[in-house]
């Protein structure tokens, strides 16, 4: 500390501004705590707001648009081709995240939140300083870390030469559209902007290093979207890893090895999606004596406290699913533990979505996670062809799968491929908290035609009661 500078107080401290960190903090102002939240971006909403979750979704939107306009020539309706103004696409996602950050901004100040836009850094476990236009000091009673993740780059491969290496910030930019794409990755987010890309028109090829797409994902989930992405992707190439790239005015040479794969691949530009690592680095973690799991996150307690009890994590930071929703769960419970309410992250189903087309989500236990772990399971499917909406909207391929305990009947989880996924698994995850048998799924009347009726069909296989599909016998 220097001799003579001020150190402003606060009761509560958030570090990052994203959908954990603001919900942290807006929970603990409604609780009554003073609460200053600092980020290095000028308004809350992090990169899932600003650089992630909403522009991709925007422009999933759209590839969603092109590929039901190609689909409707077959219904007896047809349009032109589309013609892409790429400037009036990025404008209408920057209206999107405007508007959305506006009303952030809005509901901080309305909370009564000191926003400070900065880079926190720990001094010991009391004091950070805030580097940013101005050098702040504060000294905080209780502090929740919620600095996120970043992107993994290829090894020996840096992102930003000359924008031809790509993370999904870069992606989401949408500087132009490559004729040849290079999509190194087979998670949600190389599946996301690849799909984005191919409905625009570049041709989008996809490396995998494993031996195929979602690894942890219930193959017979993933089977409708590696059926759509073989027609609409150039190539996919599983077992095989880019062992270096190239970098020209012209493009990238990526150097391949692979069971089927070519030695060298020409393409305009790479998208890099092999994960994320937390932002622990820049925080001096240890002047405050936070530590860190083997992983490298942040260990949290299922309070999210952290080594110092005072400090808490959440998020991408503090390791699990890397989900803006699991962020804001947490970001509530250490609110509330901060505030002296009994809390505790306990949640059952922690729904994912892959918003591809075909969508896929989940929640709860997987098919293939509850055999590894020796669980009594029975599981059933209700297949999209045999239903009335599926058929209606020309999207018959997907699936409804239930995993329930053997003997109860006690729904543990469910996953669903198809258009809409992302709200339907909104049924699953309540029927999985709410400890609901397959019998109260079935019992509840689902309107018809629905794609939701699928949920209660799926249930019904379990009594023998199904409409739509045949009894087995």
């Amino acid at each position: 500390m220097v001799m003579g500078e001020f150190t402003q107080e606060t009761e509560l401290l958030v570090i990052g501004a994203g959908p954990g960190g603001y919900a942290a903090a807006f929970r603990a102002a409604d609780l009554g705590l003073e609460v200053m939240m600092v980020d290095v971006a000028e308004r809350p909403g992090g990169v899932c707001l600003h650089r992630g979750c909403i522009p991709s979704k925007t422009y999933l939107h759209l590839a969603e648009l092109i590929h039901d306009a190609r689909a409707a020539a077959a219904m007896g309706v047809a349009f032109e081709a589309p013609r892409l103004d790429l400037a009036a696409i990025r404008s209408w996602k920057e209206r999107v995240v405007e508007r959305l950050a506006r009303g952030l901004v809005t509901l901080t100040e309305k909370r009564g939140i000191q926003y400070v836009q900065g880079r926190a850094v720990f001094e010991d476990d009391r004091h950070v300083r805030i580097r940013g236009r101005d050098t702040l000091r504060v000294a905080f009673k209780h502090a929740v870390i919620a600095a996120g993740s970043h992107a993994v780059p290829l090894p020996g491969v840096d992102f930003g030469q000359d924008g031809r290496i790509m993370s999904s910030t870069g992606a989401l930019s949408l500087a132009d559209i490559p004729e040849r794409l290079l999509v190194v990755g087979a998670g949600y987010v190389g599946l996301e902007l690849g799909t984005v890309y191919a409905a625009l028109g570049s041709r989008v090829t996809l490396v995998e290093v494993g031996g195929r797409l979602l690894p942890g994902v219930d193959a017979d989930l993933v089977a409708p979207l590696g059926k759509r992405l073989a027609e609409t992707f150039e190539a996919l190439w599983f077992n095989t890893r880019v062992t270096g790239c190239d970098v020209s005015q012209r493009g990238v040479t990526a150097a391949l090895q692979g069971e089927d794969a070519p030695d060298r691949l020409e393409v305009e530009r790479v998208l890099v999606a092999i994960g994320r690592r937390p932002n622990t680095g820049r925080l001096a973690l240890e002047a405050a004596g936070v530590r860190l799991d083997e992983d490298g996150f942040i260990a949290v307690d299922e309070q999210q406290r952290t080594s110092v009890p005072h400090i808490y994590a959440i998020g991408d930071i503090a390791g699990g699913v890397m989900l803006a929703h699991k962020a804001m769960v947490e970001g509530k419970v250490a609110a509330e533990v901060i505030a002296g309410r009994a809390a505790a992250f306990d949640v059952r189903a922690m729904p994912a979505v892959v918003y591809t087309d075909p969508q896929i989500a989940w929640a709860g236990l997987g098919e293939d996670e509850a055999r590894r772990q020796g669980r009594a399971v029975a599981v059933e499917a209700f297949p999209w062809k045999y239903a009335g909406r599926a058929l209606t909207t020309g999207a018959p391929t997907g699936l409804t799968k239930m995993v329930v305990e053997a003997g109860t009947r006690r729904v543990i989880g469910m996953g669903i491929v198809g258009r809409g996924a992302e709200n339907l698994i909104a049924e699953g995850v309540l029927a999985i908290a709410m400890g609901a048998l397959a019998d109260d799924v079935a019992l509840s009347v689902h309107a018809h035609p629905t794609l939701v009726e699928t949920e209660g069909e799926t249930a019904e296989i379990f009594l023998g009661a199904a409409t739509h599909i045949l009894p087995r016998k």
